[in-house]
């Protein structure tokens, strides 16, 4: 190995960038005033904005400017797209360091274990350039992300009622149907499918991986729903009874 692993400096130049960008947020975007019990989870949240933006449309121009990639999700991959995953390496580990900081332990495991199956998963991608298309395929889901991080921010912000949060609650289902549930349940067929040309070990993490964030993305679906359309059905209801 390099005196200086470019992989790790990837990742490492990922972590400091969004570290910085976690600080500067304080100046960049003023933490309203609906927000300000809480002013380290608007400039966490802000930051999860940013990543999702940028590695969502990151990981469709992989795809766009590489369209053989698709073809061989194990083997085949460019230098944007193997920069693209370390890159996020940096991101989730950034977010874990910021969560344990300033968040309780209970009230951040989930998204604790959810990185730290992310940071294995890509760092295996990573460290072996192999399954990188894989890992894009994955960083897809950050499209809806983008919609996802912008209904806490509009929460936060007390934009509950507008057409806005309204807009954004449909793109975020529609976005969560499309680049979530879709791309999870083509990932674990593609893994089923190709058992044979992976090793067992990567294939049980993997396998493990999609299991838990398949868990995971099923219960939030079933949160978003009954908050932002069954609850809002069920109050219309009730107005329109009274």
């Amino acid at each position: 190995m390099e005196l200086l692993d470019p992989r790790l400096l990837v990742i490492g130049a990922s972590f400091a960038c969004f570290r910085l960008l976690n600080g500067k947020l304080k100046t960049l975007i003023p933490t309203p005033s609906s927000a300000l019990r809480n002013p380290w989870k608007w400039r966490n949240i802000c930051t999860s904005f940013v990543h999702s933006l940028l590695t969502g449309t990151w990981a469709l121009l992989c795809f766009y400017l590489h369209p053989e990639m698709a073809e061989d999700l194990i083997s085949t991959h460019s230098r944007f797209s193997h920069c693209l995953v370390a890159v996020s390496i940096g991101y989730f580990i950034q977010d874990f360091v910021d969560m344990l900081q300033n968040q309780k332990l209970h009230q951040s495991w989930e998204l604790l274990f959810h990185h730290t199956v992310v940071i294995i998963c890509f760092g295996i991608s990573v460290v072996l350039h192999r399954y990188v298309g894989f890992a894009v395929v994955a960083l897809l889901v950050e499209i809806n992300s983008i919609f996802l991080h912008m209904r806490q921010i509009l929460l936060m912000a007390n934009q509950l009622k507008t057409t806005l949060y309204r807009l954004n609650s449909l793109l975020n289902l529609g976005t969560y149907v499309i680049f979530r549930i879709s791309t999870l349940a083509w990932m674990t067929r593609w893994l089923v499918l190709n058992r044979d040309n992976i090793p067992l070990l990567i294939y049980t993490v993997g396998s493990v991986g999609m299991a838990i964030m398949t868990l995971m993305n099923t219960v939030l679906f079933c949160r978003l729903l009954r908050s932002d359309f069954l609850k809002s059905t069920c109050d219309t209801t009730h107005e329109k009874n009274k």
